[in-house]
């Protein structure tokens, strides 16, 4: 039992420090060649895990080949066009000039309501307003606008938009996150001095974040839990 748990720690922390050296991508956001890797970790991990006959020392090494040939994989494609387009494949023009390019759908497998519902995702509910769409290498549709259907800007409207940053987690359940204070200039004295200006503690505050002209939005913890 003791020799199967330490297998497990072990190739926890393996796997984690390699998913983690491939890059921070979500799984639907992955290219073919990632996914693929990560599918074969996955497998070979689980080997040693369910036979502790085998040497965990074989998953190891195997795992630590298949990360070096991604990243190799990587710069290679990188600089590569025309191997980036065949291991990655390429964007495809759904629609363009606001007109659907049913040719493009079929070679890509993407029925209409597979379309209407990544629009939907996208925040568009009227095919009229599109005036182009793409199907990205990762699954993903980019779409632009139509001008006249586009949100107006402060620079089309010559106003002077005040920039006051991203708002930033400063406090998590009660947590201060000294990352964002870094990120904003703070110090943890900055912020207990805002604090104590709304008459909080961090211990009382589920979610606080703040921005770098100082505006706050604070949630307090529910006293409940």
């Amino acid at each position: 039992m003791l020799k199967v748990i330490v297998r497990t720690i072990l190739m926890y922390i393996f796997v984690s420090i390699s998913v983690r050296l491939m890059g921070k991508r979500q799984i639907g956001d992955m290219q073919p060649t990632e996914l693929v890797v990560t599918l074969l970790i996955s497998e070979i991990a689980a080997i040693p895990l369910q036979d502790i006959s085998q040497p965990i020392s074989i998953g190891l090494v195997a795992i630590f080949m298949l990360v070096l040939l991604e990243i190799l994989a990587s710069v290679i494609i990188l600089k590569n066009l025309r191997l980036r387009r065949i291991f990655s494949g390429k964007s495809v023009a759904i629609i363009k000039n606001g007109v659907i390019d049913q040719k493009a759908m079929k070679s890509v497998r993407l029925t209409v309501f597979d379309l209407v519902e990544m629009l939907r995702m996208q925040g568009v509910f009227e095919l009229d307003d599109i005036e182009s769409a793409f199907l990205e290498v990762n699954g993903n549709l980019s779409v632009r606008q139509k001008p006249k259907k586009a949100p107006v800007t402060p620079e089309q409207l010559e106003i002077d938009a005040p920039d006051n940053g991203i708002p930033m987690t400063v406090i998590s359940d009660g947590t201060v996150v000294d990352s964002s204070l870094k990120f904003l200039n703070l110090t943890r004295d900055d912020l207990n001095i805002i604090l104590k200006k709304e008459n909080k503690t961090a211990r009382e505050i589920f979610l606080m974040t703040l921005n770098k002209s100082g505006q706050s939005i604070i949630i307090e913890r529910d006293q409940k839990q």
